[in-house]
C-alpha cells in the first residue's frame, strides 16, 4: 500500500510540500483547495470516496496529489480536491451510519443525526466557497464525482449525468469520451448525489464516474484507469484531451427508477447479474406488496440492482438507449 493511503487511513490528510504558487488550502479535513495565481479559466471539483470502500477512485486521486506535491503535475485551472468520507474510508465500509450520496441538496437536514448527514453538508459549504472565490464571470465549472459498483458491470467504466435544466456542452462530453468510458448515462429525475447537488447549485458541468468494482485497498488493479488520470491530468493542466482508442460510448437514459418501500420486496435477479445486463421484455424484475416493475420494450437494462437498501431507497434503474441531453429543452 503506498504511503499517503496508509496516512489516509490512519489520520488526516498529511501536510504536503504543495508549490506557494497554488495558495494551497485545507478548507475542511480531506478537502484540499489549489488556486493558481492567474485568473484560471475552469473550476474544477475531483471528488472520491463519498462511499468509503469504492478505494480505485481515492487512490486514483492520492497519485494526483502526490505528483502536485512533487511539482510533477503543475494545475492550471483552480482545483478542488475532496476525499469525501473519511471514517468510512478508514473503516472500509460504504458508510458509517447512512449513505452520504443520498443527502446533498439540502436532504441532510432532515435524515437523522449523523457523521454523514454532517459531512454532507460540510462538502455543500465548501464547495460553495471554493466556487465562490474561484470564480470570474467566464469561467467554466467542472466536477467529476468518482466512484466504483458494488458488482460488475457488462460496460465497466461509465458516467452518470445528473437530471439538468442548464445546458451541458459538448466539450464535456469530449472529456467523458477521453476517458475511455464505455457508457454514459443520463439521469431523467432530481437526486442527492454530490453530483446532482453541484451540477444544480452551481449551474456545474457534472457527473458520477463508475470505474469498475469496489475492491478493498492495495487490491487495485490501477492501470486499468489509465486513461481516466491521463484525462485528468490534461483537464488539470490545460492540455489537449487524449484521443479515445475504444468504439464509441453507448449512450442510456433512465427510464424508470424502481423505489423499495416495502421489507417485502422481492429482487428477482441472480446475485452475479451485471449492471446493464439486457432483460427481455415482460420480465417482473422486482415486486412489493402495492406494485410490481416489469420490463417494457425499450428499457430492458437493469442499472444498480440491489434489493438490500433500506426502505424509500432505489433497489435498481431500468434504461432505455438514448443520447445525452445537453440541456432540458433537447
Amino acid at each position: 500500500m503506498q504511503p499517503l493511503t496508509e496516512q489516509l487511513l490512519h489520520c488526516a490528510l498529511p501536510d504536503l510540500p504543495l508549490p506557494a504558487v497554488l495558495r494551497p488550502r485545507w478548507l475542511a479535513e480531506g478537502v484540499l483547495q489549489l488556486t493558481p495565481q492567474h485568473a484560471p479559466p475552469r473550476a474544477v471539483v475531483v471528488s472520491a470516496g463519498i462511499h468509503g470502500n469504492e478505494t480505485a477512485p481515492i487512490e486514483l486521486l492520492l497519485q494526483l496529489l502526490a505528483e502536485i506535491g512533487s511539482g510533477a503535475l503543475r494545475p492550471e485551472t483552480a482545483l478542488l480536491l475532496v476525499f469525501g468520507n473519511l471514517p468510512a474510508m478508514r473503516a472500509n465500509r460504504r458508510y458509517l451510519h447512512h449513505d452520504m450520496n443520498r443527502l446533498f441538496g439540502g436532504r441532510h437536514r432532515n435524515a437523522p443525526r449523523s457523521h454523514e448527514a454532517t459531512r454532507a453538508a460540510e462538502l455543500e459549504r465548501v464547495t460553495a466557497a471554493f466556487f465562490a472565490q474561484a470564480d470570474a464571470p467566464e469561467t467554466e465549472r467542472w466536477h467529476l464525482d468518482m466512484h466504483t459498483a458494488i458488482r460488475g458491470s457488462r460496460y465497466p467504466q461509465f458516467a452518470l449525468v445528473p437530471y439538468h435544466a442548464h445546458p451541458y456542452h459538448p466539450p464535456f462530453f469530449d472529456m467523458l469520451a477521453a476517458a475511455e468510458l464505455d457508457a454514459v448515462v443520463q439521469h431523467s429525475a432530481a437526486g442527492g448525489t454530490f453530483s446532482h447537488f453541484v451540477s444544480e447549485a452551481f449551474q456545474a458541468q457534472s457527473c458520477t464516474l463508475e470505474l469498475g468494482k469496489a475492491r478493498p485497498f492495495g487490491r487495485n488493479d490501477l492501470p486499468q484507469f489509465a486513461a481516466t488520470g491521463a484525462m485528468l491530468r490534461a483537464l488539470i493542466i490545460g492540455a489537449p484531451l487524449p484521443a479515445r482508442q475504444k468504439p464509441p460510448v453507448q449512450h442510456f437514459t433512465v427510464a424508470e427508477s424502481i423505489i423499495k418501500t416495502s421489507e417485502h420486496f422481492t429482487l428477482n435477479l441472480p446475485d452475479e447479474a451485471e449492471n446493464f445486463t439486457c432483460l427481455p421484455p415482460g420480465y417482473e424484475i422486482a415486486h412489493q406488496p402495492d406494485r410490481c416493475w416489469r420490463v417494457g420494450d425499450t428499457a430492458r437494462h437493469i442499472l444498480f440492482p440491489n434489493a438490500g437498501v433500506a426502505p424509500g431507497l432505489r433497489a435498481g434503474l431500468l434504461l432505455a438507449p438514448g443520447a445525452p441531453r445537453l440541456s432540458l429543452s433537447e
